[in-house]
């Protein structure tokens, strides 16, 4: 059975006191879990959250990368220096990458294979807009994103790629995709893979979904079939709040 993946993308915001804090403070909220618990944290927090995530069940995750491992990339970071402080995780693809720092399929692929290359753990997310939803064009945008993301992987790299379904007029938005709509995406997502790759290897990839996600429909949403834990936008900022999303159930 596939685990459930829980992780938060704070997005810019908290100040590594902040951050430090939030951990300590969920920390004892969350240590029984058998969720896995990432928390994605902007740069400047990361060298703290991990201090912070030392010897719990947290692990930290960045939220961007480069493809390169070094070079005249002003601003940017690369796997390599993330792998050397020890962060575990990267999101790659968000639609606010894509929407406001010109992200395209070939950046997100470029990245996804310098993420393995590096030894990190890849969150890939993929999503439609409102106007393609209504336009019945969702699940080829999402299907396609797939394709092109996972691209030149080998079969034991793509049944370790995450992928976070985000329908792009869910985040931030309040609005939330309802369980059986957000699980036929995934399924839809899967179907895709299994169709390039194998059902085996299909049926290895954890599908979270995100999207205005939170306490009240956390269990609703991570109990469907194909549906493996989400990517929590707003909810993760608040150490309540995640801790109970984390904890949708104990089992």
């Amino acid at each position: 059975m596939r685990r459930k993946v829980i992780a938060g993308n704070w997005k810019m915001n908290m100040l590594p006191d902040a951050a430090i804090r939030f951990i300590d403070e969920i920390t004892p909220m969350v240590k029984d879990t058998k969720n896995e618990v990432v928390l994605c944290v902007p740069y400047t927090d990361l060298f703290y959250a991990l201090l912070a995530a030392q010897n719990t069940n947290i692990k930290i995750g960045a939220q961007n990368m480069h493809w390169e491992e070094s070079g005249a990339y002003t601003g940017e970071v690369s796997g390599k220096m993330l792998k050397a402080i020890g962060v575990e995780y990267v999101i790659i693809g968000h639609s606010e990458r894509r929407q406001y720092f010109a992200e395209t399929d070939e950046t997100v692929n470029k990245k996804l294979k310098a993420a393995f290359a590096n030894n990190l753990k890849p969150i890939v997310c993929v999503g439609e807009t409102l106007e393609q939803r209504e336009a019945g064009m969702a699940n080829d945008i999402i299907t396609s994103q797939t394709e092109k993301a996972l691209d030149g992987l080998t079969d034991e790299q793509v049944a370790n790629t995450i992928i976070a379904y985000e329908p792009i007029w869910a985040i931030g938005t309040g609005k939330t995709a309802t369980s059986e709509d957000a699980n036929n995406a995934i399924k839809a997502i899967r179907n895709k893979i299994s169709n390039l790759y194998g059902q085996n290897v299909s049926e290895r990839v954890i599908i979270q979904y995100g999207g205005s996600v939170k306490s009240t429909n956390a269990q609703e949403l991570f109990s469907m079939s194909d549906i493996d834990g989400g990517l929590v936008g707003g909810a993760s900022l608040k150490v309540d709040e995640f801790a109970k999303i984390v904890n949708y159930r104990k089992d």
